[in-house]
Protein backbone atom coordinates (compact mmCIF):
# COMPACT_ATOMS: atom_id res chain seq x y z
CA UNK A 1 0.00 0.00 0.00
CA UNK A 2 1.07 3.23 -1.29
CA UNK A 3 0.38 5.90 1.31
CA UNK A 4 -1.17 8.21 1.07
CA UNK A 5 0.07 11.07 2.99
CA UNK A 6 3.73 11.22 3.58
CA UNK A 7 5.43 9.18 6.51
CA UNK A 8 6.51 11.54 8.40
CA UNK A 9 3.14 13.50 8.71
CA UNK A 10 1.62 9.85 9.28
CA UNK A 11 3.92 9.24 12.02
CA UNK A 12 2.99 12.59 13.55
CA UNK A 13 -0.46 11.49 13.24
CA UNK A 14 0.17 8.70 14.93
CA UNK A 15 1.89 10.25 17.86
CA UNK A 16 -0.44 12.49 18.13
CA UNK A 17 -3.40 10.22 18.41
CA UNK A 18 -4.52 8.25 21.60
CA UNK A 19 -2.34 5.00 21.99
CA UNK A 20 -3.92 1.35 21.34
CA UNK A 21 -4.14 -0.90 24.32
CA UNK A 22 -1.04 -2.61 24.82
CA UNK A 23 -2.62 -5.89 23.34
CA UNK A 24 -3.33 -4.35 19.90
CA UNK A 25 0.41 -3.48 19.91
CA UNK A 26 1.17 -6.68 20.64
CA UNK A 27 -1.28 -8.17 17.94
CA UNK A 28 -0.08 -5.59 15.37
CA UNK A 29 3.20 -6.39 15.69
CA UNK A 30 2.44 -10.42 15.51
CA UNK A 31 0.58 -9.76 12.52
CA UNK A 32 3.78 -8.34 11.23
CA UNK A 33 6.01 -10.79 12.32
CA UNK A 34 3.86 -13.83 10.91
CA UNK A 35 1.28 -13.14 7.94
CA UNK A 36 1.47 -12.42 4.35
CA UNK A 37 -0.23 -9.23 4.10
CA UNK A 38 0.77 -6.79 7.54
CA UNK A 39 -0.46 -3.93 5.28
CA UNK A 40 -4.22 -5.15 5.88
CA UNK A 41 -3.83 -3.92 9.40
CA UNK A 42 -6.05 -1.48 10.25
CA UNK A 43 -3.51 0.01 12.63
CA UNK A 44 -3.57 2.48 15.17
CA UNK A 45 -4.93 5.84 13.84
CA UNK A 46 -8.02 4.11 11.84
CA UNK A 47 -8.61 1.54 14.93
CA UNK A 48 -8.81 4.46 17.19
CA UNK A 49 -11.29 6.38 14.70
CA UNK A 50 -13.26 3.29 14.54
CA UNK A 51 -13.52 3.04 17.90
CA UNK A 52 -14.87 6.28 18.38
CA UNK A 53 -17.32 6.20 15.70
CA UNK A 54 -18.85 2.92 17.06
CA UNK A 55 -18.46 5.10 20.63
CA UNK A 56 -20.58 8.73 19.46
CA UNK A 57 -22.72 6.78 17.43
CA UNK A 58 -23.83 4.98 20.83
CA UNK A 59 -23.72 1.74 18.55
CA UNK A 60 -24.91 -1.36 20.05
CA UNK A 61 -25.12 -3.58 17.26
CA UNK A 62 -21.58 -3.93 14.73
CA UNK A 63 -21.34 -6.12 11.44
CA UNK A 64 -17.80 -6.36 9.83
CA UNK A 65 -17.16 -7.59 6.46
CA UNK A 66 -13.27 -8.54 6.45
CA UNK A 67 -11.49 -9.55 9.75
CA UNK A 68 -8.66 -10.16 9.13
CA UNK A 69 -6.35 -10.67 12.28
CA UNK A 70 -8.65 -8.82 14.17
CA UNK A 71 -7.37 -5.43 14.96
CA UNK A 72 -10.46 -3.62 13.62
CA UNK A 73 -13.03 -5.65 15.61
CA UNK A 74 -10.96 -5.76 18.82
CA UNK A 75 -10.79 -1.69 18.38
CA UNK A 76 -14.57 -1.30 17.92
CA UNK A 77 -15.36 -4.12 20.60
CA UNK A 78 -13.41 -1.62 23.06
CA UNK A 79 -16.00 1.45 21.73
CA UNK A 80 -19.40 -0.72 22.67
CA UNK A 81 -21.38 -1.18 26.04
CA UNK A 82 -21.29 -4.05 27.63
CA UNK A 83 -24.21 -5.91 26.15
CA UNK A 84 -22.88 -4.95 22.49
CA UNK A 85 -21.82 -6.99 20.18
CA UNK A 86 -19.70 -7.53 16.50
CA UNK A 87 -20.41 -10.01 13.77
CA UNK A 88 -17.29 -10.87 11.58
CA UNK A 89 -17.64 -11.74 8.63
CA UNK A 90 -14.29 -13.46 6.78
CA UNK A 91 -13.11 -16.85 5.28
CA UNK A 92 -9.69 -17.09 6.00
CA UNK A 93 -9.21 -19.98 9.03
CA UNK A 94 -5.58 -18.72 9.64
CA UNK A 95 -5.70 -15.32 10.43
CA UNK A 96 -8.99 -15.32 12.21
CA UNK A 97 -7.71 -17.95 14.35
CA UNK A 98 -4.71 -15.47 14.89
CA UNK A 99 -7.80 -12.82 15.73
CA UNK A 100 -9.69 -15.35 18.24
CA UNK A 101 -6.39 -16.41 20.54
CA UNK A 102 -5.79 -12.53 21.59
CA UNK A 103 -9.91 -11.76 21.06
CA UNK A 104 -9.43 -14.62 23.98
CA UNK A 105 -7.21 -12.55 26.14
CA UNK A 106 -9.28 -9.57 25.99
CA UNK A 107 -12.25 -8.12 28.08
CA UNK A 108 -14.01 -7.17 25.13
CA UNK A 109 -13.22 -10.07 23.21
CA UNK A 110 -16.93 -12.05 24.62
CA UNK A 111 -18.46 -9.07 22.29
CA UNK A 112 -17.43 -10.64 18.91
CA UNK A 113 -18.46 -13.43 16.86
CA UNK A 114 -16.71 -14.63 14.25
CA UNK A 115 -19.01 -16.23 11.27
CA UNK A 116 -16.51 -17.82 8.78
CA UNK A 117 -17.71 -18.22 4.99
CA UNK A 118 -18.74 -16.07 2.36
CA UNK A 119 -19.85 -12.71 3.77
CA UNK A 120 -23.13 -12.49 0.77
CA UNK A 121 -23.94 -15.77 2.13
CA UNK A 122 -23.55 -14.76 5.90
CA UNK A 123 -25.50 -11.97 5.28
CA UNK A 124 -28.05 -13.54 3.01
CA UNK A 125 -28.44 -16.18 6.27
CA UNK A 126 -28.85 -13.48 9.07
CA UNK A 127 -32.22 -13.19 10.35
CA UNK A 128 -34.40 -11.03 8.37
CA UNK A 129 -35.10 -8.14 11.15
CA UNK A 130 -31.67 -8.26 12.00
CA UNK A 131 -30.31 -5.05 11.70
CA UNK A 132 -27.03 -3.02 12.39
CA UNK A 133 -25.58 0.83 13.89
CA UNK A 134 -22.06 0.53 12.17
CA UNK A 135 -21.11 -1.41 9.60
CA UNK A 136 -17.25 -1.47 8.30
CA UNK A 137 -16.18 -2.76 5.69
CA UNK A 138 -12.79 -4.12 4.68
CA UNK A 139 -12.98 -7.27 2.16
CA UNK A 140 -12.28 -8.40 -1.43
CA UNK A 141 -12.46 -5.29 -3.31
CA UNK A 142 -14.59 -6.83 -6.13
CA UNK A 143 -17.41 -7.23 -4.25
CA UNK A 144 -17.43 -4.02 -2.37
CA UNK A 145 -20.43 -2.51 -4.53
CA UNK A 146 -21.94 -6.15 -3.57
CA UNK A 147 -21.64 -5.93 0.00
CA UNK A 148 -23.18 -2.25 0.18
CA UNK A 149 -26.11 -3.17 -1.83
CA UNK A 150 -26.27 -6.24 0.81
CA UNK A 151 -26.02 -4.45 4.54
CA UNK A 152 -27.58 -0.96 3.44
CA UNK A 153 -31.09 -2.65 4.15
CA UNK A 154 -29.91 -3.81 7.29
CA UNK A 155 -28.41 -0.83 8.90
CA UNK A 156 -30.82 1.30 10.89
CA UNK A 157 -31.53 5.14 9.33
CA UNK A 158 -29.21 7.28 11.00
CA UNK A 159 -26.56 4.22 11.31
CA UNK A 160 -22.93 4.84 9.41
CA UNK A 161 -20.81 2.51 7.43
CA UNK A 162 -17.38 3.01 7.06
CA UNK A 163 -15.90 1.45 4.26
CA UNK A 164 -12.14 0.97 3.63
CA UNK A 165 -8.93 1.38 1.09
CA UNK A 166 -11.34 3.97 -0.74
CA UNK A 167 -8.53 5.90 -2.41
CA UNK A 168 -6.58 2.60 -3.21
CA UNK A 169 -3.10 4.08 -2.65
CA UNK A 170 -4.37 6.55 -5.40
CA UNK A 171 -5.31 4.21 -8.66
CA UNK A 172 -8.34 5.47 -8.34
CA UNK A 173 -7.50 8.66 -10.17
CA UNK A 174 -5.74 6.23 -13.14
CA UNK A 175 -7.96 2.33 -12.62
CA UNK A 176 -6.30 -0.53 -14.54
CA UNK A 177 -6.57 -3.56 -12.22
CA UNK A 178 -9.63 -4.89 -11.83
CA UNK A 179 -9.70 -3.62 -8.52
CA UNK A 180 -9.05 -0.54 -8.96
CA UNK A 181 -11.73 -0.18 -11.53
CA UNK A 182 -14.03 -1.92 -8.38
CA UNK A 183 -12.69 0.59 -5.87
CA UNK A 184 -14.03 3.33 -8.78
CA UNK A 185 -17.29 2.00 -9.20
CA UNK A 186 -17.88 1.87 -5.55
CA UNK A 187 -17.08 5.36 -4.71
CA UNK A 188 -19.45 6.10 -7.44
CA UNK A 189 -22.32 4.13 -6.32
CA UNK A 190 -22.00 5.74 -2.87
CA UNK A 191 -21.90 9.85 -4.72
CA UNK A 192 -25.21 8.73 -6.76
CA UNK A 193 -27.39 6.85 -3.97
CA UNK A 194 -29.94 9.20 -2.90
CA UNK A 195 -30.51 6.90 0.01
CA UNK A 196 -27.48 8.08 1.85
CA UNK A 197 -25.32 11.02 2.56
CA UNK A 198 -21.46 10.58 2.29
CA UNK A 199 -18.18 11.92 2.47
CA UNK A 200 -14.94 10.21 1.88
CA UNK A 201 -12.11 11.02 3.94
CA UNK A 202 -8.22 10.73 3.04
CA UNK A 203 -7.45 8.59 6.73
CA UNK A 204 -4.81 5.98 5.85
CA UNK A 205 -5.73 4.76 2.74
CA UNK A 206 -8.94 6.01 2.39
CA UNK A 207 -12.63 5.62 4.32
CA UNK A 208 -15.25 6.33 2.94
CA UNK A 209 -17.94 7.14 5.36
CA UNK A 210 -21.44 6.39 5.19
CA UNK A 211 -24.98 7.42 6.56
CA UNK A 212 -28.24 5.89 5.49
CA UNK A 213 -31.05 8.81 5.66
Amino acid sequence: MIPIIPKPLDDYCVAHTTRPDPLLDELAAYTRAHCQFPQMLTGPVEGRFLKMLVQVTDARRVLEIGTYTGYSALSMAAGLPADGTIITCDIDPETTRIAQSFWARSPDGGKIELILGPALETIRALPADMQFDFVFLDADKENYVNYYEAVLPRLKPGGLLAADNTLWSGKVLAPKEKSDHAMVAFNTRVTRDPRVEHVLLSVRDGVMLVRKR
